[in-house]
């Protein structure tokens, strides 16, 4: 398949793009390959010609009620609230626009939070995102009663213990849909059950599901689902909140100055990133896509665990995302891998935005990892547009830098 100069796995993109130390200036160098997508994934081409377009067509204040450029900028919002419903199954006026997930998750907890009622209690899993554990541990400081559910050595919440968790005293539950260390698909149907139960609200954080049309609220039967832009083929800078409209009245805002998305979110809305974020969602990945990805992922995993015998991939092969590999090699540091792979591979140690901080991942310490097991695991994320070629040569700098690391 032909991709477009723009629609390549470089965090820089564009070829004319500045150089700069992850990019080789010498003469003849090779581009460096980028295999960690679960950070931040390359826009689609729609995307990014709609981001475009509108930053250069729509200047005007998308709320400015009183002109025909306020109304064609606002028009355009509309349109890209109803495409990002529709990649979701739900409606548009659900949508509300945000900076990204984790001013969602924010919005989600604290939001819901904020007019509690007798329920004090909030339940999220061991392996959340630090967008939902950091808001949950803020609510425990503000007094509520925070439980933190186990999950299981396969990467998937442990629907056993967070059922003994969730009582009738519980406002609301967190359960992400995909891991973003690991790509485990997580049971939020099960969840939901739970939830229904004893009549805890649902919240689902799918930044890392969206990018793969692995979301669908109806089946979810979530409350409120949180979406990132910029791991879907999207702009950074935007996301959103599904809120289901029965209890929209029952969440309130974390920031004030303005009644922008039904006084939920206050602040002027960046339509380029908004219409970018839509056009991202008119183009997510068909079935056969999917099905190439995935192949393309196992092949990719199956040689590196040959290659290094003894390596063992975290997480549960049932369900997961289909560019995921959670890798824990047999001997040798990861941090010093990684560095090793520079500037050629780009791969990463777990979330971009656990960075600099010197302990074990969280999430890998949820599955069971002790700390040594952790120092040794990297995470690689192949993307969709992921070259067999790219993945060829990023086998030989991963297979060399180890071997020159051990011996």
């Amino acid at each position: 398949m032909h991709h477009p100069r723009y629609w390549t796995n470089s965090p820089v993109g564009l070829a004319e793009a500045p150089t700069g130390r992850n990019r080789q200036s010498q003469p003849g160098a090779k581009e460096l390959i980028y295999l960690d997508h679960q950070a931040s994934t390359s826009m689609h081409p729609a995307a990014l010609a709609a981001t475009q377009e509108a930053m250069l067509a729509l200047n005007a204040n998308p709320h400015a009620h009183e002109h025909a450029a306020g109304w064609r900028a606002a028009d355009a919002i509309e349109t890209a609230r109803r495409e990002i419903a529709e990649a979701i199954g739900g409606d548009p006026d659900e949508i509300v626009f945000t900076a990204g997930a984790t001013e969602a998750n924010n919005l989600a907890l604290i939001g819901t939070a904020a007019q509690p009622g007798e329920r004090l209690k909030l339940v999220v899993t061991a392996f959340e995102h630090k967008a939902v554990l950091e808001p949950a541990r803020e609510l425990e400081r503000r007094g509520f009663d925070l439980v933190i559910a186990p999950v299981t050595r396969a990467g998937l919440v442990d629907l056993d213990a967070l059922g003994r968790a969730i009582d009738e005293q519980t406002l609301l539950v967190s359960c992400m849909a995909v891991n973003n260390e690991l790509g485990t698909v997580q049971p939020i149907e099960a969840v939901a059950r739970l939830c229904r139960h004893v009549g805890a609200l649902l919240h689902v954080d799918a930044a890392q599901a969206l990018g793969w049309s692995a979301v669908d609220v109806l089946s979810f039967d979530a409350d409120l689902v949180s979406l990132s832009a910029h791991k879907a083929g999207g702009p950074k800078g935007v996301g959103a909140l599904w809120v289901r409209r029965e209890i929209r009245d029952r969440i309130g805002p974390i920031n004030f100055g303005g009644d922008q998305e039904g006084g939920l979110r206050p602040g002027t809305l960046p339509t380029a990133l908004c219409i970018g974020f839509g056009a991202a969602c008119r183009h997510l990945p068909t079935a056969a896509e999917l099905d190439e990805w995935r192949a393309r992922r196992k092949t990719f995993e199956q040689r590196l665990c040959k290659a290094f015998p003894g390596a063992m991939i975290n997480g549960s092969e049932v369900e997961r995302h289909p560019g995921a590999i959670s890798l824990t090699f047999p001997d040798g540091d990861a941090e010093t891998l990684i560095l090793r792979l520079q500037p050629h591979v780009a791969i990463s140690r777990g979330s971009a935005c656990t960075s600099g901080i010197p302990e074990p991942s969280h999430v890998l310490r949820a599955i069971c990892l002790d700390a040594r097991a952790c120092d040794r695991t990297v995470r690689i994320s192949i993307g969709r547009s992921t070259t067999q070629d790219e993945l060829d040569r990023a086998f030989e700098a991963i297979r060399q830098a180890y071997l020159d690391l051990v011996n």
